[in-house]
């Protein structure tokens, strides 16, 4: 009997051997490796999640929530790869359904932390132009309504100049007739060189007004240029709105002397709005960043991915007498076939002629829902069920230790009959 022990513990050698047992520890490897990485990748995502959904609900609230959500994402990833539509449809999709509002939320407020550290330079930038636009429409407005001034003062100042020319010979329309074409400086003249004057002295004035104008608004231009390259923002800010506030005290002195209405200055954001860190909501949907999004959904993606490919729902390993009682009773199963998933799969309903002669399959029937308890057997529908990647290492075993058995058996037959 202890030769036949030994005999079957005799296994094949060589480098084939030798090749499968690298590749089976390093598949097993990968497996054990799995479950780390899931679960690494199952913080990084309840991070981002807790972080986003923080800013809406109570932190405690938050994380609680949050360990359920990646808890149900990796449960139910697991789940799916051990059962068929066809076995339970209720079932399947209430998995399913279950993974996909998992994934929904986890995605959404996930979508919140990568917004805010991708767009936060944008976010810097649209700031920036804003205020930009905001200076620049204003200005312009300034300048235009400016030119009109100046203008309308020149054809004014022109006309004086025309009025005193025609004053001086005499050929002014408002001459009486007794005194038109008398050259000199007469009453009309002084009249009319006096109103020539003040217009001048008017248009000077009005002119170092808006020279002055000018200076501030260049002043202006010059700290909104220096705030995208400036090493301490602080002080450059403050610097733009001392500035701008004094370009709009320059506008509003004009406007009372000028009695024209000028546009109303913009208000520009404070410096603590300017540097304001993204703070979650909503609204981040409406400015709707593909590339934040995707980094959100990628983490979830692989966590899923690795979950569903672990396959890992056994909660333990077979007994040496539980490997003994499902190889037997599985042996009494005949119809078995290659289904399309490449999985060998078996028929778990009695015969005809089983039913026939009133057979009792309870032992198989045992061994199959011991083994589909413990993730070693899938079920593909009412009736069929296909092997999961960790039985077939555990048959092959048998089956190598029967056939070794076998051997043993009729070698020493064999030896029994030469002697």
């Amino acid at each position: 009997m202890s030769k036949t022990s030994d005999l079957i513990k005799i296994r094949s050698t060589g480098m084939g051997y030798f090749i499968n047992r690298v590749q089976t520890f390093f598949v097993g490897m990968l497996r054990i490796w799995s479950i780390p990485i899931v679960l690494m990748l199952s913080v990084c995502s309840g991070f981002t999640t807790f972080y986003g959904l923080s800013h809406f609900i109570t932190p405690w609230i938050a994380f609680v929530i949050t360990v359920a959500i990646q808890s149900i994402i990796v449960i139910c990833s697991l789940e799916l790869a051990g059962i068929h539509w066809k076995a339970n449809r209720m079932r399947y999709f209430s998995v399913v359904a279950s993974l996909l509002i998992a994934l929904a939320a986890s995605i959404s407020f996930s979508y919140f932390k990568f917004y805010e550290i991708s767009e936060q330079d944008s976010l810097h930038i649209q700031r920036l132009n804003q205020i930009r636009t905001d200076v620049k429409v204003y200005l312009d407005k300034i300048l235009q309504i400016k030119a009109a001034v100046l203008q309308q003062q020149k054809k004014e100042l022109e006309k004086a100049s025309r009025d005193v020319s025609q004053a001086y010979f005499g050929t002014h329309p408002e001459i009486a007739e007794g005194y038109r074409n008398q050259v000199g400086e007469g009453p009309f003249w002084k009249h009319f060189n006096q109103i020539y004057q003040e217009k001048k002295q008017a248009v000077l004035a009005q002119e170092q007004a808006f020279a002055e104008l000018d200076n501030n608004i260049r002043q202006l231009q010059s700290s909104l240029a220096e705030l995208d390259v400036a090493t301490d923002v602080e002080k450059t800010y403050y610097q733009l709105l001392a500035n701008f506030q004094t370009v709009q005290l320059g506008v509003n002195q004009l406007s009372s002397e000028m009695g024209r209405q000028l546009p109303e200055a913009p208000m520009l954001m404070t410096y603590k709005q300017f540097v304001e860190d993204v703070n979650p909501s909503f609204s981040m949907w409406t400015g709707f960043s593909a590339f934040a999004f995707v980094c959100a959904a990628m983490v979830d993606f692989f966590t899923v991915l690795l979950s569903y490919r672990l396959e890992f729902t056994a909660p333990g390993p077979l007994t040496v007498q539980e490997e003994e009682l499902v190889f037997e009773c599985l042996r009494q199963f005949t119809e078995f076939r290659i289904n399309e998933n490449d999985e060998l799969e078996m028929v778990i309903e009695k015969t005809p002629l089983e039913k026939a002669r009133r057979y009792s399959d309870w032992s198989r029937m045992f061994a199959v829902g011991l083994l589909l308890s413990r993730g070693f057997l899938r079920k593909v529908d009412d009736r069929t069920v296909e092997f999961a990647p960790n039985l077939y290492p555990l048959l092959a075993e048998k089956m190598a230790d029967k056939i070794s058995l076998l051997k043993a058996r009729a070698a020493a037959k064999q030896a029994v009959k030469e002697q």
